[in-house]
Parts: C-alpha cells; structure tokens; sequence
C-alpha cells in the first residue's frame, strides 16, 4: 500500500509552496511512498515573528484533523507547531530543522545557519537547545531578504554566498539552508563552499521515508 506523506507548508506564498514540492519530489517512491504538498492559504507570507511561529500552530492542527496521512511534515525550518499537531494524530510529525540539524551532525562536528531573518535565530535556537547540540553550532548568518527574493533562481545568490563563506570561516564544517525557500540553490552554494550544504526538505524527506517504508 502507498503510504502518504503529507507536506505542509504553514506560509502562504505560493512559489515558495511550489519549492518545497519540487525539493521533496525526488523522494518519492512509486507505489510506497508519495509527497502530496500544501500550504496554509491563510496563512502568513512568511514566518518571520514569534507571532507568526505561534500563530499558525492551531491551523496546522486544522490542517493535519482534515488530511488523513501517514506522516506529516511541518515545511518551515524554525520547526512551528511540531509539539501542537503532535497532539492531535498518532502519526509522525517531522520539522525540518531537526532532520536537518541531524544530517548536518552526521557529516559534521560543527555545522553553521544560513537563516531566513535575524528573528529566525531565537527561534532555531530553541530547537537546537531542545536537541541538546546548541554548542555544536559554530555561527549562524540571516539573510534578511523577503521570501519573493528567497525563491527566485538567481537574486539571492550573491548574499547566500557571502553568509556560507562567513560560517565556514566561523568553523562550520556543513551549512544548513535555513528556510524552505532556500531549496534551490542548494547545488550551487555546495559547489562554491566545498562543504556539505544541507537542504531542509531534503533532510526531512529523507526522514519521513524512514518512517513510513
């Protein structure tokens, strides 16, 4: 039976939806295990406060109550409302983050984050506190530039190298991409940097294969 791995992005804008679809559909597998992705229409156009990382935590439970799946994944690399929806299906619910931080780990003694905005930190430093590996962060570099830059093929290029440079140089020995609207430019910032360059939605996808095959 084809198991059903639900991916849902808790923003609302729609290339960045489209990015997080294209990232994981390599790791489907025909007749086992398919990606189906969605987003929070009404949702923020990115989670870049507290308020937004708080906010989307009951429509994520909306969303996972009326979207029967074998595994649920939340596409957002600050990890929002993990623990909420954990509480309402008995299935796997993964974060990005953490399936990231763990490939990163795997590779890596210290690894470094590109995030999405300077507010990100904080909250990605939760993450890392709860994981227990916050001292194996060696730097962490925010972009500050809208997910609209974020998600076309060229724009943010130049700043995405700056930061991995500045984490390698920091003693990052893997870089993590720190938003799903990232995705694209994973092959390019790996080829420039010459470390491992770890992509969110690959890292869970990855995940969530385990868990369902």
């Amino acid at each position: 039976m084809e198991r059903r791995i639900l991916v849902i992005n808790p923003n609302s804008d729609a290339a960045c939806t489209v990015g997080i679809a294209e990232a994981v559909a390599p790791y489907a597998r025909p007749g086992h295990a398919r990606f189906d992705t969605i987003c929070l229409k009404d949702g923020p156009a990115a989670i870049t406060s507290w308020r937004d990382w708080f906010g989307v935590a009951l429509p994520l439970c909306d969303a996972v109550r009326a979207e029967p799946a074998d595994a649920y994944v939340i596409a957002c690399v600050s990890d929002p409302g993990v623990e909420a929806v954990r509480e309402v299906t008995d299935r796997p619910v993964l974060g990005p983050f953490r399936a990231s931080i763990l490939a990163a780990l795997a590779r890596a003694d210290r690894f470094g984050v590109i995030a999405f905005v300077d507010a990100s930190k904080q909250r990605q430093r939760r993450v890392l506190l709860s994981l227990g590996v916050e001292a194996r962060l060696a730097a962490s570099e925010a972009l500050n530039l809208p997910m609209s830059a974020l998600t076309d093929p060229a724009a943010p290029r130049a700043a995405l190298l700056a930061a991995g440079r500045k984490l390698v140089a920091a003693g990052s020995e893997a870089v993590v991409l720190g938003c799903t609207g990232m995705a694209g430019h994973r092959d390019y910032l790996e080829g420039e940097l010459g470390v491992p360059v770890i992509e969110p939605c690959a890292a869970v996808a990855a995940q969530a294969l385990l868990a369902v095959v």
